[in-house]
């Protein structure tokens, strides 16, 4: 299901594009009592795709419950997440998606685009994330579990001559 809502732990992470918003959100989640640590993983030359593995391996090894990572589209830094085996990420700029992402598909990360969302909206999204939780025995529960089935059989891995033009598995 979660963490408990008053022992949120927090990565947050981001490349050079994406430090201003990171900075206000990691201000915003310092303050916020459900939020008991928030681990920068950020660096001054810390490229997208590793701070995206970093976040990710944090959240799957449980150091985390949690992360949120900025860019500038929050799309990349989702791609490069989601390679981590056992980590669900999500770009999310609007409260339905952001819902979805959470409740229905049980997504861990957050990403978020600066060049794409104000941070006062950002906050009031952040706001809400903090509080949603995913129920494994709902609706999309067997849809998760057969995402994870997959994974574990290691298919995620296979390469591009493993697959035909249609994107089907050979």
């Amino acid at each position: 299901m979660g963490p408990t809502v008053a022992h949120m732990r927090v990565a947050i992470g981001a490349p050079g594009n994406g430090a201003v918003l990171k900075d206000d959100l990691k201000a915003f989640l310092e303050q916020d009592a459900r939020v008991t640590e928030v681990v920068d993983l950020s660096a001054p030359d810390v490229t997208y795709p590793e701070v995206s593995f970093r976040a990710a391996q944090t959240v799957v090894d449980g150091k985390a419950d949690r992360a949120i990572l900025v860019c500038g589209t929050g799309v990349g830094t989702a791609i490069a997440a989601g390679k981590v085996a056992g980590a669900r990420a999500a770009t999310a700029h609007d409260l339905i998606t952001i819902r979805g992402a959470v409740e229905n598909y049980d997504a861990q990360i957050l990403c978020l685009g600066q060049n794409v969302i104000a941070p006062m909206h950002a906050r009031a999204l952040v706001d809400l994330w903090l509080d949603l939780r995913h129920d494994p025995s709902g609706f999309y529960g067997p849809n998760v579990r057969e995402i994870d089935a997959y994974e574990a059989r290691g298919l995620t891995r296979r390469t591009k001559a493993h697959v035909d033009t249609r994107g089907l598995h050979q």
